[in-house]
């Protein structure tokens, strides 16, 4: 059997999709399984052993149709028994229609039925839906699954190449090392700078702990914006210019961190696939019950919901153009028990 299992998104997505590749190769150990992803999000599932191989949508696939018409015969040409449309828009859509796979599975969409053999619908009233919704996608095929953490595979290399790396930057481990999240995905999923300071210097007051900043170059403007907010003494404690120059470095260096804190996004799925504790804060219009993955004293999370219900009298989502004005409200002091309490238990 040879499937195809399609995840066109971000890094969190492709990354909590991989889950779809245990469970299959359980149920069809001898399959050919193969993962059509965006082409920046390989890091993520690089090495995963339940992967056989992998298909890219480019970005040139992304602005081209005829390079979305190529792709699509590439997917043909393969001869794909069934294919998984995890993504289920209009790109993936015409990859699937025309796949010839006798067996097409995706979410259920009124407008989308007639393409694919079995239409899933969404569970909207538990947690974790973001793994249990993925898993329902393998109820056709016969698979029951419950439960499968997203995992991320480093090599000893990688993971003594950045030991190494922090011990010549001065890092200390035999004290606490702890990655921020400074920064989310865009602007409507970034804690304010002033209240992310006021969370940094807990952190550092709570545990005399070495902290690192997660971005990359061309945030540096609003990384400095942070770090200048925070306290001189937590100063002293961030190590400002350490940080990763791809996304595997990024991994292996957070995979020797204690914890990882900060806005919730991919940084912190990637975290708990790499079994680092997590603490994460929810942006105001961001669904919680999708994305709070896994709970525990180990993985905590936040959410302007959790302190001030009343607020929500529709969906979050439905507050999106809302969330600076929400996000004044979010302030420290809401959660900052529950982080010190965190803090205490890692």
């Amino acid at each position: 059997m040879k499937i195809l299992v399609i995840q066109q998104k971000m890094i969190g997505d492709v990354l909590t999709s991989s889950i779809l590749f245990e469970a299959l190769r359980h149920k069809y150990p001898n399959a050919t399984l193969h993962y059509l992803i965006n082409e920046h999000t390989y890091p993520v599932v690089q090495n995963n052993p339940f992967i056989d191989d992998f298909i890219f949508f480019t970005k040139l696939a992304e602005t081209s149709q005829r390079e979305l018409f190529k792709l699509a015969q590439t997917v043909k040409l393969a001869n794909y028994e069934v294919v998984v449309d995890v993504y289920s828009k209009l790109s993936s859509n015409l990859i699937t229609a025309l796949s010839g796979a006798k067996t097409k599975i995706s979410y259920y969409k009124k407008y989308t039925t007639f393409l694919y053999n079995f239409n899933v619908k969404r569970k909207r009233t538990s947690g974790s839906l973001a793994i249990e919704n993925r898993l329902q996608l393998l109820k056709p095929l016969g698979i029951e699954a419950s439960s499968i953490k997203p995992k991320i595979y480093l090599t000893k290399e990688e993971t003594n190449n950045s030991k190494q790396f922090l011990l010549e930057n001065g890092l200390d481990f035999s004290k606490p090392i702890f990655m921020i999240g400074v920064l989310g995905s865009g602007a409507n999923k970034t804690y304010p700078p002033k209240y992310m300071s006021q969370v940094i210097d807990t952190v550092y007051r709570e545990t005399k702990g070495q902290i690192l900043f997660n971005y990359i170059p061309k945030q540096k403007e609003q990384a400095e914006s942070i770090f200048n907010h925070c306290s001189d003494n937590t100063k002293k404690s961030v190590f400002f210019d350490v940080f990763a120059g791809n996304l595997r470095d990024f991994l292996a260096i957070t995979f020797h961190c204690n914890a990882l804190i900060g806005n919730e996004g991919g940084a912190v799925n990637m975290a708990k696939a790499l079994n680092v504790s997590t603490f994460a804060i929810f942006s105001p219009w961001i669904d919680k019950s999708t994305w709070s993955l896994f709970e525990s004293n180990e993985n905590m999370s936040v959410h302007l919901k959790d302190f001030k219900p009343n607020i929500y009298n529709k969906p979050e989502k439905s507050f999106k153009k809302e969330s600076d004005k929400l996000y004044q409200i979010f302030t420290p002091n809401l959660f900052k028990k529950k982080l010190i309490d965190f803090l205490k238990k890692i």
